[in-house]
């Protein structure tokens, strides 16, 4: 997850057996995100990088919750700082919603199954992706 604003809004997730960047829609009639997000498929190439940031940024969340570090560090401990800018600069030049070939779905997140270790660190999540059923008022988040 790269993205989150009272819910998931941008990250990388599966989508039948396939890593894809997902990338919600912000609806500006109604000035609030809906539950349909764009959904681009990425390399695996990249989603392994991705995968090694959130390593990076899981240990510094619990290195920050924990008293180790303070803010002034974040989203990377010192020791990982390096590694995380250039993996940032490549998953940024990387990570973008292609509108040509992204599919859009429903998204609905919901806990993993795991409750967080500490408080304020993020559990993890499942996503369960669907098509959009036409309906104007289901695009709304609950």
């Amino acid at each position: 997850m790269t993205d989150y604003y009272d819910g998931p809004r941008r990250g990388i997730a599966n989508y039948n057996g396939q890593p894809h960047l997902y990338d919600c829609i912000f609806v500006e009639e109604k000035d609030d995100y809906s539950n349909l997000y764009r959904l681009t498929p990425v390399s695996h190439e990249i989603f392994s990088l991705a995968l090694e940031d959130w390593a990076i940024w899981k240990r510094w969340e619990r290195a920050f919750y924990a008293g180790e570090v303070n803010r002034d560090s974040h989203p990377a401990l010192p020791a990982e700082r390096d590694r995380h800018l250039h993996i940032k600069s490549l998953l940024e030049e990387q990570l973008k919603t292609d509108m040509e070939r992204c599919i859009i779905r429903t998204g609905a997140f919901a806990n993993a199954g795991t409750e967080a270790a500490t408080q304020g660190i993020l559990v993890e999540l499942s996503v369960r992706w669907s098509e959009p059923n036409g309906d104007s008022n289901s695009i709304w988040a609950d």
